[in-house]
C-alpha cells in the first residue's frame, strides 16, 4: 500500500478504512503507524477526526492497548452521535457476547465512573443498541448485551424457565403434547418428536432434541410410554411406543417430586437445581 500515491482527503479516508478491513479484531497503533508510513502525520489525523465524526471507525481499549477497529457504513448510522466513551462501551459489551456484562466488570475494563457508566447505559438502552437481563444465577444482578443476542442458557436458566422462575406448568404441557404424539404416531423417534414441538411453537426458546428427551424421559418414567431399539441394521434410533403395560399412577419413587422432574440429571447439592432450592420438595414435605 506504501506505493499507493494519495492526492484527496476521499482517498486518504478510503485508505485508511481499507488498512483497518485487513484487521477485523482490532489494528494496534504500531500496526496502524506502519501501515499508513505514507501518509503525512497531519494529513493521517485529519482523516481520523473526519471518519470518527462520521462514525466509520471505532477506538477501544484492549488489555491496555489503544485499537482501531472499522465500523460498516450500516452500523455508522446506528452509531451516529455517540461518543468516544459510549463507543468504546458499546464495544465492550458486544466482546460479551450472550452471556452479557455486568456493570462492575465494565468499570474495571473502562476505567469509568459508575456514575457515568449508568448514564452510557441509558443511552445505549434506548437507542435500542444494548439490552439488561437478569442472570438466573444471581436475579438481583443485571447483565448486559446487544439488544438482538438470545441470552445463553447459563444466563436464563434454559428452556424450563420462565422470566427466571422454574416453569412446571410449561412442562406439564410439553409432556401432555409429547405423549399424544406418541400415541398418535403409535411407533416414532425422538427426532420426530422435536420436530413436532418446534412445529408448534410451544416455546420462545429453540428446544433441543436433548431438551425433550428429558420431557420424554418422564413419560418413560411415569410407564406411560416405552423405549425400543430401532429396526435393521441401518435404524440406530431409538423408538417411542405407548406403553403396552402401563404401571400404576403411583409408585414408591414418582411419589416424590424427583421422580417426574424433568431436570433430575441436573439437579446436585450447591448448584442452580439443587434438593435445597425445590420448591416442589418443600411442599412434598409439608404433611
Amino acid at each position: 500500500m506504501s506505493g499507493i500515491e494519495i492526492k484527496s482527503e476521499k482517498q486518504v479516508d478510503d485508505f485508511i478504512l481499507e488498512v483497518l478491513r485487513q484487521h477485523p479484531e482490532g489494528c494496534s497503533q504500531e500496526q496502524f503507524e506502519r501501515d499508513l508510513g505514507s501518509i503525512p502525520l497531519q494529513s493521517r489525523a485529519d482523516a481520523l477526526n473526519r471518519l470518527l465524526s462520521k462514525s466509520r471507525i471505532q477506538l477501544f481499549n484492549r488489555d491496555g492497548n489503544l485499537l482501531y477497529k472499522e465500523v460498516s457504513a450500516e452500523d455508522a448510522v446506528k452509531f451516529r452521535g455517540l461518543t468516544n466513551e459510549e463507543l468504546m462501551l458499546y464495544q465492550i459489551i458486544k466482546q460479551s457476547g450472550n452471556t452479557g456484562l455486568w456493570t462492575k466488570d465494565m468499570k474495571i475494563k473502562t476505567n469509568l465512573a459508575q456514575p457515568n457508566i449508568q448514564k452510557i447505559l441509558k443511552t445505549l438502552e434506548t437507542r435500542k443498541l444494548v439490552k439488561s437481563v437478569k442472570n438466573i444465577n444471581n436475579p438481583s444482578r443485571k447483565v448486559f448485551m446487544l439488544f438482538d443476542l438470545e441470552p445463553s442458557r447459563e444466563v436464563t436458566g434454559g428452556a424450563w424457565y420462565t422470566e427466571n422462575q422454574f416453569d412446571a406448568e410449561y412442562i406439564e404441557v410439553l409432556r401432555e403434547a409429547c405423549f399424544q404424539y406418541i400415541q398418535r404416531q403409535g411407533d416414532t423417534t425422538l427426532k420426530h418428536i422435536a420436530m413436532f414441538v418446534r412445529s408448534r411453537g410451544f416455546s420462545k426458546v429453540e428446544l433441543r432434541e436433548e431438551d425433550i428427551l428429558s420431557i420424554v424421559n418422564t413419560l418413560l418414567y411415569d410407564g406411560r410410554v416405552d423405549q425400543v431399539d430401532g429396526e435393521g441394521a441401518e435404524d440406530l434410533d431409538d423408538h417411542f411406543r405407548p406403553a403396552v403395560h402401563s404401571i400404576p399412577a403411583t409408585t414408591a419413587f414418582t411419589s416424590i417430586p424427583c421422580g417426574t422432574c424433568p431436570v433430575l440429571s441436573e439437579c446436585k447439592e450447591g448448584g442452580l437445581i439443587s434438593p435445597q432450592t425445590c420448591v416442589y420438595f418443600d411442599k412434598f414435605l409439608e404433611f
